[in-house]
């Protein structure tokens, strides 16, 4: 019998695998989500972060700010990490974005360390939550558990974004 410990509330006796977070489970986020598939990817993100912060100190607000603006417009999707293409008009040169948003090269470290670890597994929306929480930390914020297993959009809103 296999049993995996997933938080603080679980009963086997009645089934309750309740997690605890005061999410909904059908949204199929919890801290854990990465745990079996990719368990280095916070300390990947962390030490990216530890390097880029202490170099630049002010990037930590950037990365927090970049992940609000993400959340902002269609929920932390990634969607403010779509470049132009054929298919898809940015939201980086929407009027708040533009010329103001920054920390997309940290991002794009970070993934490329992600991916070597653990190819096609963590997300892009969840990078950027991640890094904001780490940036948040490491500029003596608090620690949250952190809900993982966003989806990444396909598509950008640069109507919303300007709104």
């Amino acid at each position: 019998m296999l049993v995996l410990i997933l938080s603080s509330t679980i009963s086997l006796g009645d089934l309750d695998l309740s997690i605890g977070w005061g999410l909904n489970p059908s949204s199929g986020l919890c801290p854990e989500y990465y745990d079996f598939s990719c368990p280095q990817a916070n300390d990947i993100v962390m030490s990216v972060l530890r390097r880029v912060v202490s170099r630049e100190p002010r990037m930590a607000a950037s990365l927090l700010r970049l992940h609000f603006h993400d959340c902002f417009v269609q929920g932390c999707d990634a969607s403010v990490l779509l470049d132009d293409s054929g298919a898809i008009v940015s939201e980086k040169r929407a009027a708040p974005n533009a010329n103001s948003l920054r920390g997309f090269e940290v991002i794009d470290e970070i993934k490329a360390k992600i991916e070597e670890a653990c190819p096609e597994t963590v997300s892009c929306a969840d990078i950027l939550a991640l890094a904001a929480r780490g940036s948040t930390l490491l500029s003596g914020g608090p620690f949250w558990d952190l809900p993982l297993g966003r989806k990444d959009s396909i598509t950008a809103n640069p109507v919303l974004a300007n709104n």
